[in-house]
């Protein structure tokens, strides 16, 4: 061994003794782990990874079998990030799950801080109740529950027909963990009394026009069900009138219309159609997304890892990995991820590459 050698070997052994003495003291030295602290990019311990409806709506089906959705209270099954298990999380902010209820069945009412998003996945004829307002569940509505709002669902069906309903739950639970900062409370009551018809909401809020005497202090968006076909409507009037966009094809955000900002104070949500054979771009941004297939067949290829999927699929985006999409047939997404908290902290970054 070299004398430089031997001089080194010793100064690694006084660090370590220092860091033995100091760690009894609750401190730990910065330099050994700045870099891991303050990376060059993100580095997120999340995965890519796509969950196919077709192999997961027999095991829903099952679970109608071992629980009442009542006993639940929530009856879903969680889409774990692969990366990260046990912590009930699709990406470190967000959780994401897929809900059951089943005919003649009541989730019961209660309320907490999180806020929820409901897209409906499959089957019609549920509702949910939300601040005494009703709303009746249809294949890709895009619903939210506000933060401290009273909610229950149930199905009652349609016209005396009545099938399961599933739908995708996102929520910023670990967003909420991570502050220490969640409650909950259930209700006295079963269901809630309604107490405006349906559509109430909708109607004084959906036409780009606001009643006079309204003051809203809520962050949540006052319409809580965006219902699906106004919104596909929209992709394909904007389909017929412009080219797609390289990356992203015909995206539109949902908004808040008093705003203009994002329907939840902590998760936005999107909307895109990829016309037959579109073959995107590559791109990337910080946010974390979760991707839900509405109609249409395509692939995503994700940090260079290329998944195939099919109508109800759901697949997640890790923060900072590159996303190119294709299309082999028209198809329609939904996404939602964490950009309002980034955007708010000015640390929201995307690229548009190749």
């Amino acid at each position: 061994m070299t004398t430089a050698q031997q001089a080194a070997g010793s100064a690694e052994a006084e660090r370590r003794a220092y860091y033995d003495r100091i760690r009894p003291l609750n401190l730990t030295p910065l330099w050994e782990s700045l870099h891991a602290l303050v990376p060059r990019e993100p580095q997120t311990p999340c995965v890519a990874a796509l969950w196919r409806y077709d192999e997961i709506r027999p095991l829903l089906m099952e679970s109608a079998d071992l629980i009442t959705a009542e006993e639940a209270v929530r009856r879903v099954l969680v889409l774990e990030n692969p990366a990260i298990p046990g912590r009930s999380s699709i990406t470190q902010s967000l959780y994401a799950g897929l809900q059951l209820i089943m005919p003649g069945e009541v989730a019961p009412s209660h309320r907490h801080v999180q806020s929820a998003l409901r897209f409906i996945v499959d089957g019609k004829g549920a509702y949910t109740t939300v601040g005494g307002e009703r709303t009746t569940m249809y294949p890709g509505d895009f619903i939210i529950t506000p933060s401290w709002a009273w909610h229950d669902h149930g199905n009652e069906g349609i016209a005396g027909a009545s099938e399961p309903v599933v739908w995708l739950d996102g929520l910023d639970i670990p967003m909420l963990r991570f502050f220490d900062a969640g409650f909950a409370e259930n209700d006295d009551a079963r269901m809630q009394q309604v107490a405006r018809p349906e559509g109430h909401s909708l109607a004084r809020f959906g036409h780009n026009m606001v009643p006079v005497r309204h003051d809203h202090v809520s962050p949540t968006s006052p319409i809580f069900n965006y219902p699906y076909a106004r919104s596909r409507d929209a992709l394909a009037q904007l389909q017929r009138q412009e080219s797609p966009d390289a990356w992203l094809g015909h995206k539109l955000r949902y908004v808040n219309p008093l705003t203009g900002g994002s329907p939840m104070p902590t998760i936005a949500t999107n909307l895109q159609l990829l016309p037959a054979g579109f073959a995107g771009r590559t791109h990337r941004a910080t946010d974390g997304a979760v991707y839900s297939v509405v109609e249409g067949h395509g692939t995503a290829e994700i940090g260079g890892e290329r998944f195939a999927f099919g109508p109800r699929d759901t697949f997640v985006v890790p923060s900072w990995a590159p996303l190119r999409l294709e299309a082999t047939a028209e198809t329609v997404l939904f996404s939602f991820s964490d950009r309002p908290v980034q955007q708010a902290m000015g640390v929201l970054r995307e690229a548009f590459l190749d």
